[in-house]
């Protein structure tokens, strides 16, 4: 089995104990982390038997960690600026996604996987359209990412009526692909429904998708929730009560519940959360950009709510790069609560051990440990907008002043997808030129 023994500068361990180890080794076996080598123990361990990876100014980090993607949208970026949530999505967001054939699809797929392991996401949760799921599911295999994923399911929708489908081949075609991809490519795949939001789905859809994770070990619900106030108020008038409340009414609030976004929860839905240990998928610049809120997370950390982080779409973001939602996770809280909440150090937890936690893999990666998978980011901070000394925070150094540009190598399930700056499992030309011939036959179906 392959051993591949990397010596960077300094390790971010993100452990129990937030070790920042200098001058130590890293061992790879296979897909996992076998040992993390003392300064002296490297010393003294005499020749090593495999690959010798020497990076003395490199700073090696736990992959970053994206609970809330939509690689289905990536082909759609700018094209739907300024507009706020139900707008975006009736006039922009679903006609594109109903305008997508297979080539268009895993376009827009594979381009977004591209940027997020050129910015150091080693881990995603996508939410997918309501066709071609499989054309995600073949860009993600083919890039080389650890991803939970799932077709969008909605079986009613008064925005854009086209885009839906009957709840039972909804439900049957999620149970297909669950039922061919949960626990595939290694263990990197894993299947998570996702019914798209409580305003495209019914009742019998939001429970029998729910009741489908019982019966695969590990599955995950991932959907909406309170993001902005107009949706709010089309929910209370559906429902009689708010998004929190009415999916723990449905009893599909648990510990394997992702939801996006939860800007607007009120305080019964904070102790629901809480209680039933669910996970919130907090989106900084997608909040901002659409002008949906500032979600509470100081609060919400406070309650003992798992708290992970996500870019969202291209379209309302607009790009997928985990530092740009570190860093805005941290300062769009400060003007609220003060220039001490959300430090550096707490909001590089929500992007490593955090989206772990989220997806109930925190004993697998999240974090640089022994035995864990080798998903592992190096980073050279040696630029001119971030040079790090040791007498300098380094947590800082990546939360508030850190780029994709700084991503040097990443290594996912111990197999290197960036090397040295250039993907290895995809041909970055290709993907743009396609993107790009994709989209003009996109927006001409549209047009026609």
């Amino acid at each position: 089995m392959q051993r591949t023994l990397l010596t960077p500068r300094t390790i971010v361990t993100m452990d129990s104990q937030k070790r920042i180890l200098h001058g130590s080794g890293i061992i790879v076996r296979g897909n996992s982390i076998e040992k993390i080598l003392s300064p002296e123990e490297l010393k003294t361990s005499g020749k090593f038997d495999g690959e010798v990876v020497s990076s003395p100014s490199l700073v090696a980090i736990p992959g970053f960690i994206q609970t809330h993607i939509h690689l289905c949208q990536t082909l759609f970026r700018g094209l739907a600026d300024d507009l706020q949530l139900l707008d975006w999505l009736r006039l922009k967001i679903f006609p594109f996604e109903a305008a997508h054939d297979e080539r268009s699809m895993y376009a827009s797929a594979i381009a977004g996987v591209a940027e997020l392991v050129r910015s150091g996401t080693t881990t995603i949760m996508d939410m997918g359209s309501v066709h071609h799921q499989e054309q995600v599911i073949r860009a993600v295999v083919d890039g080389g990412i650890r991803a939970f994923l799932g077709k969008a399911m909605m079986d009613m929708n008064e925005l854009y009526p086209r885009l839906k489908e009957p709840t039972k081949d909804s439900v049957r075609s999620t149970l297909h692909f669950a039922e061919e991809w949960h626990n595939k490519a290694e263990g990197r795949l894993r299947y998570a429904v996702a019914p798209r939001f409580i305003l495209s789905c019914t009742d019998e859809l939001l429970h029998e998708a729910f009741a489908m994770t019982s019966s695969f070990p590990g599955m995950l619900f991932h959907t909406h929730a309170a993001e902005n106030r107009h949706e709010m108020d089309a929910v209370r008038k559906r429902c009689g009560m708010d998004n929190v409340e009415y999916f723990d009414k449905l009893n599909i609030l648990h510990s394997n519940t992702v939801l996006a976004h939860c800007i607007w929860l009120n305080d019964r839905e904070v102790g629901l959360m809480a209680e039933r240990n669910a996970h919130v998928a907090h989106c900084p610049s997608s909040n901002l950009k659409l002008g949906s809120g500032i979600a509470r997370i100081p609060d919400l950390l406070s309650k003992g709510i798992n708290v992970s982080l996500g870019a969202d779409g291209a379209p309302c973001n607009n790009t997928l790069d985990m530092f740009q939602e570190m860093r805005l996770a941290a300062l769009m809280q400060k003007p609220i609560h003060g220039p001490e909440s959300m430090n550096a150090d707490s909001v590089l937890t929500l992007a490593t051990m955090g989206g772990a936690r989220a997806l109930g893999i925190e004993k697998e990666t999240g974090s640089i440990e022994p035995g864990k998978k080798a998903d592992i980011v190096l980073l050279d901070l040696n630029k001119i907008w971030n040079s790090y000394s040791e007498g300098q925070d380094i947590y800082s150094t990546i939360v508030y002043s850190g780029s994709p540009d700084n991503v040097q190598s990443v290594m996912i399930d111990g197999r290197w997808i960036l090397r040295d700056g250039a993907l290895t499992t995809i041909d970055q030309e290709k993907v743009v030129e396609s993107a790009r011939l994709e989209l003009n036959k996109l927006l001409k179906r549209i047009q026609a």
